[in-house]
């Protein structure tokens, strides 16, 4: 979709080169947050031939008369921009280095070698002592191979 602006108006470009106007605002209030989409429709979608792809589960027999309305929430278009550009800057390419060679392989070791793949409790009290004692028997465990490999050295040594 590309956008244009004619009369201070913008509009959107299908890909048959038809234009979507604005046809109305509608608000959606959810968990306490108001949602604010922009609605754009075409007038007149007939003979288009990507209508297949404009139109979500398009019938060719049922909606022949259907034309294409998008929703836009201009809202959420800019933060999914900014957070965008914050992965793709110099700071946020550090931090994604970072993040991933911190804790992944220990997830991957306690999902793939311990067979750990879920939790026995529900509630997230539960879960949480459920994983620290699972994480204090790993740590006690790691611990027991370092003693095991220290006293190992000195095995066949007299003092």
């Amino acid at each position: 979709m590309r956008t244009g602006i004619f009369e201070d108006e913008q509009f959107y470009i299908c890909h048959d080169g038809r234009e979507l106007r604005h046809l109305r605002t509608e608000t959606k209030e959810q968990d306490g947050y108001t949602q604010i989409f922009e609605v754009y429709g075409c007038a007149d979608c007939s003979g288009c031939e990507h209508k297949a792809r404009c139109l979500y589960k398009y019938d060719a027999e049922k909606d022949a008369e259907k034309n294409k309305v998008m929703k836009i929430n201009e809202q959420w278009e800019e933060l999914k921009e900014r957070s965008h550009a914050n992965i793709q800057s110099e700071r946020g390419i550090l931090k994604r280095q970072t993040r991933s060679i911190q804790t992944e392989g220990h997830f991957g070791d306690i999902k793939e070698n311990e067979n750990f793949r879920r939790f026995n409790y529900r509630s997230s009290d539960k879960v949480y002592k459920e994983f620290m004692l699972y994480a204090i028997g790993r740590n006690i465990n790691k611990y027991h191979r370092f003693l095991y490999e220290k006293l190992r050295k000195f095995e066949g040594k007299t003092a």
